[in-house]
């Protein structure tokens, strides 16, 4: 891979250490905003459950049109619309404000997210492009944790007000960032066809320091210029066994990664851990999260993607069980934890990676928009459904044997994936002007 091609990576993760802080934010500050506006817990509960909403939405309504106009111009949207949520934020006078602004900052971010994660895998090569989708889930894991240590200054010192202004001038700071740095999806180029795409494929290649076309390759793009035939291909016979296995993958993967991080410092707590370390707990979690996405990516490069993603679905679902029996050792407790914080985001970010593999260039904005929306769903409503299996006498380490089972289920339809358009003769300027960049 050419330098540049790696700046594009490395601004894409930049792009989701920003959309882990801003995710995350509600969950920073709720205690704060509960506070103010002495709101219940359920209420609290809407708030936190809006940004995902938002996501959401913004996954499955926002992202698929990457697919129709470019990445960029998504990205870019994006970004100024979760800037303009954060700031606004930040002003909001009532909880009803702050929900719905949460949910627009959402859309934002879905849209982001997506797009930044086909970005960097269409600019890596083959083999490092497992390693480019898994580093975009560090970036989240990095936002997150410093999300967290940043709110605790700022929330003591100025209100929960400073920690959404902060976020929101950093998001708009990354927005003349991505304009300068961030160019066009290669992969869109070749298949869309836009105005003027053999003069911007050129400058690609000028900037890879690789020849020019004198034109473009053959293409057997099947994309028709309405924005709902995307979403139809994902059903079509080629990509519909991919497509159900895919979002069933999503949506059990984040059901059970938003359990654990939901529920682990509240559960470390019912098991005998003072505040403090159930806390300490928690941050492991995200922290151990930082290294295990990056593993994945690494082992990706060596390893056949599939094995190595179910190979930490099942190696997850093995610590889960013995996690809260961990708890009368302190320092094994911790431990345990922050290893569960390297597989189990290392899971999500292994699902990311499969989105290229599964999805050719015409359908892959789309593609992943849906499975993320899906495995959002997971997200709102998992965390829900386990705090009623606790009301109604599961025990903690029931819950998470259960959790344990949904990751080797989850493991089980990844080995079952297989890549819908590997047999397609797909558009390569490889050949002609980018080596492996494709």
């Amino acid at each position: 891979m050419s330098r540049f091609q790696w700046r594009v990576v490395v601004v894409c993760i930049l792009l989701n250490v920003l959309d882990g802080f801003d995710v995350l934010v509600m969950s920073f500050t709720g205690k704060a905003v509960s506070a103010e506006w002495e709101l219940t817990s359920a209420q609290l509960g809407l708030l936190l459950s809006a940004g995902l909403v938002g996501m959401a939405l913004g996954a499955i309504a926002v992202a698929p049109w990457a697919d129709r106009v470019g990445r960029r111009p998504i990205v870019l949207g994006c970004l100024v619309l979760a800037a303009a949520g954060m700031l606004l934020s930040s002003a909001s006078q009532s909880a009803v404000q702050l929900g719905t602004l949460r949910v627009l900052t959402g859309v934002g971010i879905g849209g982001v997210l997506a797009c930044s994660n086909v970005l960097s895998g269409e600019y890596a090569s083959h083999r490092w492009r497992g390693l480019a989708v898994s580093l975009n889930s560090t970036g989240y894991a990095i936002g997150a944790t410093l999300g967290g240590l940043l709110a605790v200054g700022l929330v003591d010192r100025f209100g929960w007000r400073s920690v959404f202004l902060a976020g929101g001038l950093a998001t708009a700071l990354a927005v003349p960032l991505a304009w300068a740095t961030l160019p066009e999806s290669l992969d869109f180029l070749l298949t869309r066809r836009p105005k003027g795409a053999l003069e911007r494929v050129n400058a690609l290649a000028r900037r890879m320091g690789q020849p020019a076309l004198s034109e473009l390759p053959e293409t057997t793009d099947r994309s028709s210029a309405s924005l709902t035939a995307g979403f139809r291909r994902l059903l079509d016979g080629a990509l519909r066994r991919s497509t159900v296995l895919l979002w069933s993958a999503f949506f059990l993967a984040m059901s059970g990664f938003y359990v654990i991080t939901s529920w682990t410092p509240t559960l470390l707590a019912e098991a005998g851990l003072s505040s403090t370390q159930s806390l300490t707990g928690g941050t492991l979690l995200n922290l151990g999260g930082i290294f295990g996405a990056a593993a994945l990516g690494a082992l990706a490069a060596r390893f056949r993607l599939r094995h190595v993603l179910a190979g930490y679905l099942v190696v997850t679902a093995v610590l889960l069980s013995g996690f809260i029996v961990s708890t009368s050792v302190l320092w094994a407790a911790l431990a345990l934890g922050a290893l569960i914080g390297v597989f189990v985001n290392g899971c999500v970010a292994g699902l990311y990676a499969l989105n290229p593999v599964v999805y050719d260039a015409s359908v892959r904005a789309t593609g992943i928009g849906c499975a993320l929306a899906v495995g959002r769903i997971g997200s709102i409503v998992a965390p829900t459904a386990a705090g009623a299996m606790l009301d109604a006498g599961w025990s903690p380490q029931s819950l998470y044997l259960v959790v344990g089972a949904i990751f080797v289920a989850t493991g089980v339809l990844v080995l079952a994936m297989r890549p819908a358009h590997a047999a397609e003769p797909r558009p390569s300027i490889a050949a002609a002007a980018v080596g492996d960049a494709r």
